[in-house]
């Protein structure tokens, strides 16, 4: 590739808040479900980069970008029937198997979400505006060729109450200063607030911590009918709290417990568990839920004593 711009470079990162700054000087972008990913376009060639630098366009074959020599930061995601975002389907196309690849291409295609322009054929626009970027960016996609690839311009908008409806149904919303430059690996000019959620969970038993005599997380059931389904866990204790809980949950320990059932987020390593009978009742913070699972570790608000277990329903997850 002969880009102004090659690769691995580090995409500009975002700061966490719990609240979206507001004013003239940020424009908005909903935060997506998907691989963060840089595409190196030069003649009919493409390069897709990871966030850390891996190579990606072998997992995508779907995605053929029109010829140029552009280079462009974005999201890969996959979509499911409803038009969400479909993060565990988009997990299963990091595959070995060529053949594999090849029908999940077909079955779960890929789209690539543009949200910056970082080099345009010699010119390297990092040193311009996030609002001169974008300007160039919607000039580039709107050329013919584009219409028909699966490349989508990112929606953008100036109104605040506009990004506060995206933490209602969306992964959560990501404000961009205007006037900022482009940082590649850096957390400047970016401020991403991720869609928190609330739900009441029946405790179905804990997993010791590193330390010993600690409780390390508490694992999470809801009810599907009849059937308590485990549903992720809750982490995120203070050493305090670790201390405590195993003295305070010991009475309530059902006489079971293992290492049969691998933590789904753990990459397949078999964790201790201790049983719970279904008796205590926690409300949980957490942001995504993915294959009927808890992502990402719960956090733990506080205790529901006044709450019946059999009231902790698996419906609370689908709304």
């Amino acid at each position: 590739m002969s880009l102004p711009l090659e690769p691995p470079l580090k995409p500009q990162l975002a700061l966490s808040r719990k609240e979206l700054p507001v004013g003239e000087e940020y424009r908005y972008e909903i935060k997506l479900d998907g691989f963060r990913c840089l595409a190196f376009v030069d003649g009919g060639e493409s390069f897709l980069q990871s966030r850390n630098g891996r190579p990606l366009s072998r997992y995508f074959p779907e995605l053929v970008f029109p010829e140029g020599r552009y280079v462009l930061d974005g999201e890969i995601v996959v979509r499911d029937e409803q038009g969400r975002e479909d993060f565990d389907a988009l997990g299963q196309r990091i595959h070995p198997a060529v053949s594999r690849i090849e029908r999940l291409a077909g079955e779960t295609p890929a789209v690539f979400v543009a949200f910056d322009l970082l080099a345009d054929d010699d010119e390297v626009l990092l040193e311009r505006s996030y609002d001169e970027r974008r300007a160039a960016l919607e000039s580039l996609l709107a050329a013919k060729e584009f219409s028909s690839s699966p490349l989508e311009l990112m929606e953008v908008s100036d109104d605040p109450a506009r990004a506060s409806d995206w933490l209602q149904g969306a992964e959560g919303a990501i404000a961009k200063e205007r006037g900022a430059p482009y940082r590649p690996g850096e957390r400047k000019g970016m401020v991403k607030v991720k869609r928190v959620r609330t739900i009441d969970a029946v405790l179905v038993g804990w997993r010791p911590g590193k330390e010993p005599g600690t409780v390390g997380a508490l694992i999470l059931g809801l009810y599907d009918g009849p059937e308590l389904r485990v549903v992720g866990h809750c982490s995120g204790l203070s050493a305090k709290e670790k201390k405590r809980l195993v003295g305070f949950l010991e009475p309530y320990e059902s006489g079971d417990r293992g290492s049969a059932d691998p933590s789904r987020w753990s990459s397949g390593k078999e964790l201790e568990w201790i049983g719970l009978r279904p008796e205590l009742v926690v409300e949980i913070d957490f942001d995504h839920v993915s294959a009927g699972r808890i992502r990402h570790g719960a956090k733990l608000r506080r205790w529901r004593e006044d709450k019946p277990p059999e009231e902790c329903t698996y419906e609370q997850l689908r709304g």
